[in-house]
């Protein structure tokens, strides 16, 4: 995927989740992304930013252990 800016659908695709997940991610406020109009966008840069911050959260969890 070489766009910067990606859909729902794209970015579902990319982190091979479902639509709803995107949406549920969203609602709680855990997903970076923006609105234009209706719809929902995502920075693909963000969208690594963010995996990258979740991965260190997670291995900080797993050493607490």
């Amino acid at each position: 995927m070489n766009e910067s800016v990606l859909t729902t659908k794209q970015i579902a695709e990319y982190l091979n989740v479902t639509e709803r997940t995107i949406y549920n991610l969203l609602q709680r406020g855990e997903l970076p992304g923006f609105k234009v109009g209706m719809a929902w966008r995502f920075r693909i840069e963000d969208i690594d930013k963010w995996i990258q911050r979740n991965m260190k959260k997670q291995n900080r969890k797993a050493r607490q252990k």
